[in-house]
């Protein structure tokens, strides 16, 4: 998992597009790691996903960041051209969500700004998210791409990045695993 998050970090990084980065977790060593390569660490300071994320992005919101990428850590198959490309329909949209492959969870949610929907993560949150949106008059898209939405959650998503071939996805090994 550690393999995968440097990864998504890294490719964040090279993608010039975010004044910095951050990193909520509970480990202390995942906090660690993501010094190292180059992320704010931000102990997690609520309990469940959706409210520790609520929590780190009033805690961007309040120090400037005026629009916001929640992205997972386990995205091996991601390319800077994926971040660069979620960027750029940002411009024109408040909310971007990245689905998963299956079309139901989220990978990434790009909201501008910061809280301007509450965190939805967990099953359907595709769904949910275009829900929160859609309540309270926002203008958002639906961005697919192959990098963004395989994420490593089952022995069946293991299998299907190992379809990939490695030599058309200069950014990936099979290393991860």
């Amino acid at each position: 998992m550690l393999d995968m998050l440097r990864h998504v970090l890294l490719t964040l990084r090279d993608s010039h597009a975010f004044d910095h980065i951050s990193v909520v977790s509970s480990d202390q060593d995942v906090l660690r790691y993501a010094q190292q390569w180059g992320a704010q660490a931000l102990l997690e300071e609520q309990a469940g996903h959706n409210p520790a994320l609520t929590a780190a992005a009033t805690y961007e919101y309040q120090h400037g960041t005026t629009a916001l990428l929640t992205i997972s850590a386990d995205l091996p198959l991601l390319q800077v051209e994926d971040v660069c490309n979620l960027v750029e329909i940002a411009h024109q949209h408040d909310v971007i969500i990245a689905p998963s492959q299956d079309g139901t969870g989220t990978n990434a949610l790009l909201t501008r700004p910061p809280l301007v929907l509450p965190y939805r993560f967990g099953i359907n949150s595709r769904y949910h998210h275009q829900y929160e949106a859609e309540q309270r008059q926002l203008r958002y898209y639906c961005y697919s791409s192959i990098g963004l939405a395989l994420d490593i959650d089952t022995i069946e998503d293991i299998n299907a990045f190992q379809t990939y071939d490695e030599q058309d996805l200069a950014c990936c090994t099979s290393s991860y695993l």
